[in-house]
């Protein structure tokens, strides 16, 4: 039984030779006789005065002793004493079947199953018994017994697979197997967790076998990743793993970082990756002493948590240890919009006030300033939302609806709430998804009721499907639809009566959804009901993704192909095999089956993830309760140990230390012969000193170490020396005035500008080289240019500068300069990515100064940086970009340094095209903005400036 402890000799005949210790030990003591002397008389003197070597007539009893121990140590060595040893305990009346578990949570240790599995097979065949294996991870089975070779075959293919193990089929093909004569042993290799209907145990104990043997581990390897929710703090995870409090194994034992014993307390890291699979944020899952489930958090700012594609425990290699996110986990912006001022002092009539609270926990909410709706909704729409909810607003601004209509056409979702404005606008709306009639049904009202109305039964194309129908809702006043032909399709929710309350339709690629009743609870308690918060739930989750048809017809149910599926290690692969597509039904979670493994079941154009647990599931133990007599066992490798290497350890060091007595016993150490090695070594060493070369010194510091140390020590400008003195001069005097600028402008204050050689400097140490091009400058070498493009892979920029913008001036010609041709030849060895115009609302255009171009000496000519792609567009053979996402490259024309170079009393040097102080001005705030983009990245993306530039702009 588990906790047993047992110990053999694997060599037991060996331990005779413990009988010749007596002998060995007479054998070192036993001394010759001693040979008879005679005492020569002339000697006797001389034997008076000369000091005396003595030598031992036998060896001493401890060295003996010593000498002894080492015999017996090789002795017991050989006779290979091992604790816990496996034994042949198969009976030999009927076969041998095995029963293998091969799910997730075997892939920390199927190799230790194999050698198990493996080690029952060679006893089976050592007594001449058929084999029957069965995995339960597998989708047919064949239970026939057969031979040992044969099983062998099937173990070596078999593999962990991403999915919980199916045992009721495996028992089944044993049970028809074995239906006429019961298996001798009956084998049972688990992973310890209980799955199906928790009657495996009894299943087993019916089938009959003489022998039945429950081989499993301790369980700790087995964690899982159960549920994730995008809360307004972070991103909440779930794990559950097995319990180590039942008694069947031993706890788990931690200690925290101070070195203290936390019983069975267990702290995982987990990582949150993105789609390319970098890590980009992480937490912690503290489980309690005894605990199966806990929770955490990955606190991480809204726009990164929306960059979450798999949530991953750290160290963890199974399909359990990851949980992949989708479209539908990702947390939106709202913006909110009502056609009321917001009534502080009656905060429960605003329109907005049951929205704001149904939402807040699930998405990020952002709010219009002003209450003109020609500007609050361009405000809003700057800002990027995933969906707009109006809350009633009946009529719009005339200018707003183009702007509308696009946005909806680009995949925004329009969520509207009816009301008395709403009611009374013209029935020719563009932005309903219906067609209302005039007016709205109320008790006692021209299109009256006799009695409140209640919700009626989901449709099953609506994405309320699945939510029980609340019996407590009640709806005395709303708007009313046009009947149509396709009315039904249209509608997500009804009222008992058949009245449509919500609706909804399809424009391009995003949509628009009317609920017809208020936002605030006087046309129906709908607004205070716990339901509510799950329909707007479910509503603004479809705002990037559903199970709605591109043409606008609602689907009963959606068939999706395997894209990358989840492998036993929680690795995402291509191979899809004979996976089949994935049926999603509205209201039906789907569930992971050998059919549909875990993984993303779409295209990469948008995708499903199916996760190998249910939501909130909980891991737990096998009941062997119900398994009758069994031995349990622990897999091959966990208990079963040997002394043989610790003894021979023994032995060798018992050795080691007889010679050194023996050495020093005969004087090898003694005083002169320690002194006579000591000068030796002295006089090497010294002659080692005088024949080294002089600058042989690991700590001799190279010529230009001291230069790059002054480098580092405060932030320089930098420009590339083309060899042509002009456009040096030029160059360093521009940025010797950009520097005197962010001097007094800012606080930074750089050094002086650096001219740099690319082809040996160290281009590192610079945040960003400009780099001003002349067609007859020397062309750089290729490796000068493979150093530029390795600098910029770092993370650094280059500010290319083909000053060539007069060229164009007041031109309607479109051919290329000379110095843009070379600029060309020069990319042309560049890995470079797509480059696209400054956009308006990019961090360049509000790093410092806000501004709208940057020009230089000249202007006209835009600054090209890294297209800003759209979220998960992939480009081939393109460079990684710095984690801060600055571009590695900008191109102007502008000539920055000619507008920034000023003499060493400040005066310009060159005028600008066309003379204009102000556009000088706005060269040196463009090479600010610069300088700032490259020392702080994207930090002014982020959306909580966006109100304070608007403020700014005077917006």
């Amino acid at each position: 039984m588990i906790g047993s402890l047992s110990f053999i000799f694997a060599n037991p005949a060996i331990l005779a030779a413990l009988i010749a210790l007596p002998v060995i030990w007479w054998l070192l003591r036993m001394t010759p006789p001693r040979p008879a002397a005679e005492i020569f008389p002339p000697l006797r003197i001389l034997a008076s005065v000369m000091k005396r070597e003595e030598t031992p007539s036998k060896s001493p009893w401890w060295l003996t002793l010593l000498r002894m121990l080492m015999a017996a140590a090789v002795i017991f060595a050989i006779a290979d004493p091992v604790f816990n040893p496996r034994s042949n305990t198969l009976a030999t009346s009927g076969p041998l079947a095995l029963l293998i578990d091969n799910s997730w949570a075997t892939a920390p240790d199927w190799e230790r199953r194999v050698e198990t599995a493996s080690a029952l097979i060679d006893d089976a065949e050592s007594r001449d018994v058929a084999i029957s294996v069965v995995f339960t991870g597998e989708r047919q089975h064949d239970a026939t017994p057969g031979s040992a070779s044969a099983a062998r075959n099937r173990l070596a293919a078999a593999r962990p697979e991403p999915l919980p193990a199916d045992r009721a089929s495996a028992i089944a093909a044993l049970q028809t197997a074995f239906e006429d004569a019961p298996p001798a042993t009956l084998a049972f290799i688990t992973d310890g967790i209980a799955s199906g209907d928790g009657k495996t145990m009894e299943r087993l104990a019916a089938m009959g076998a003489s022998n039945l043997k429950v081989i499993e581990a301790d369980g700790s390897e087995a964690v899982a990743l159960t549920a994730t929710s995008n809360e307004s703090g972070g991103m909440a995870v779930t794990a559950s793993r097995l319990k180590t409090d039942d008694g069947r194994s031993p706890p788990i034992v931690a200690f925290d970082t101070r070195g203290l014993k936390t019983d069975d307390g267990r702290s995982l890291p987990i990582v949150a990756f993105d789609t390319r699979g970098r890590a980009i944020a992480s937490g912690t899952i503290d489980f309690a002493p005894g605990a199966a489930t806990a929770r955490g958090t990955i606190e991480a700012p809204f726009e990164l948590r929306n960059d979450f594609a798999r949530i991953g425990i750290e160290g963890a290699a199974t399909a359990g240890a990851q949980h992949l996110l989708d479209d539908g986990f990702r947390r939106r912006r709202v913006a909110l919009l009502s056609g009321e001022a917001r009534d502080l002092s009656q905060p429960l009539l605003s329109p907005l006030y049951y929205i704001n609270r149904a939402l807040a926990p699930y998405a990020d909410l952002i709010e219009p300033r002003q209450n003109d709706l020609a500007v609050a909704i361009p405000e809003l729409l700057e800002q990027r939302p995933s969906v707009l909810i109006m809350a009633d607003i009946g009529r719009l601004p005339e200018e707003t609806y183009p702007l509308l209509a696009k946005w909806i056409e680009n995949g925004g979702t329009l969520i509207r709430f009816a009301g008395p404005r709403l009611a009374a606008a013209p029935a020719d709306d563009p932005l309903v998804p219906v067609t209302l009639r005039q007016g709205e049904r109320a008790l006692g009202g021209a299109l009256s009721w006799s009695e409140p109305q209640p919700l009626a039964d989901y449709p099953g194309n609506s994405p309320f499907a699945g939510m029980a129908r609340p019996t407590d809702i009640l709806v005395k006043r709303q708007v009313l639809a046009e009947p149509t032909a396709d009315l039904a399709e249209r509608t997500w929710a009804n009222l008992a009566d058949g009245t449509p309350l919500v609706t909804t339709a399809v424009r391009g690629t995003g949509r628009i959804v009317l609920f017809h009743v208020s936002a605030e609870a006087t046309w129906s308690n709908l607004p205070i009901s716990g339901h509510f918060v799950e329909m707007l739930r479910r509503s603004v989750q479809l705002s990037r993704g559903g199970g709605i048809a591109s043409d606008g017809k609602a689907v009963k149910a959606q068939t999706l192909p395997p894209y990358r599926l989840l492998n036993a290690d929680g690795v995402l692969i291509a191979e899809t095999g004979n996976v089949r597509p994935l049926e999603i039904v509205p209201g039906k979670p789907p569930v992971a089956t050998a059919d549909n493994p875990p993984g993303l079941y779409g295209s990469e154009d948008g995708f499903t993830a199916l996760n190998l647990l249910p939501r909130d599931a909980e891991l737990k133990r096998i009941d062997m309760t119900a398994a009758g007599p069994h031995t349990s066992e622990r897999l091959t490798g966990v208990e079963s140990w040997s002394l043989k290497p610790a003894l021979m350890t023994i032995a060798l060091l018992l050795l080691l230390a007889d010679a050194l007595i023996v050495l020093f016993m005969g004087g090898v150490f003694s005083r002169a012969r320690i002194a006579r090695a000591a000068s030796a070594i002295i006089v090497v060493l010294a002659g080692a000193f005088v024949l080294a070369p002089p600058h042989a010194f690991a700590d001799d510091a190279r010529p230009d170490d001291q230069r790059i140390l002054e480098r580092l020590d405060t932030t320089h400008l930098a420009y590339v020396v083309t060899g042509e003195e002009d456009v040096d001069r030029l160059s360093e005097s521009g940025l010797r005035g950009l520097t005197d600028f962010l001097t007094y402008r800012t606080t930074l204050e750089p050094g002086a500008p650096v001219g740099l050689d690319i082809t040996k400097d160290e281009l590192s140490l610079y945040p960003i080289i400009y780099w001003p091009i002349s067609a007859t400058a020397p062309m750089p070498s290729p490796q000068a240019v493979s150093r530029v493009d390795a600098y910029m892979r770092a993370g650094g920029t280059v500010l290319f500068d083909t000053r060539d913008q007069f060229s164009s001036l007041g031109s309607s010609s479109n051919g290329t300069s000379q110095n843009t041709e070379r600029l060309q030849a020069i990319l042309g060895n560049l890995d470079i990515p797509p480059l696209e115009p400054v956009p308006a609302d990019h961090v360049l255009t509000k790093a410092f100064y806000l501004l709208t171009n940057f020009p230089g000496r000249y202007t006209g000519s835009p600054l090209w940086i890294e297209a800003q792609l759209d979220n998960g567009e992939e480009t081939s053979n393109r460079p990684a970009r710095p984690g801060d996402g600055v571009t590695p490259i900008m191109i102007t024309g502008n000539d920055l340094a000619g507008a920034w170079a000023v003499d060493s009393n400040g005066v310009a040097l060159l005028p600008t095209v066309p003379p204009d102080e102000m556009q000088r001005e706005y060269a040196f705030r463009s090479g600010v903005n610069i300088m700032m983009y490259m020392l702080t990245g994207n930090y002014k993306a982020d959306q909580v400036h966006v109100p304070a530039l608007l403020e700014r702009l005077g917006q």
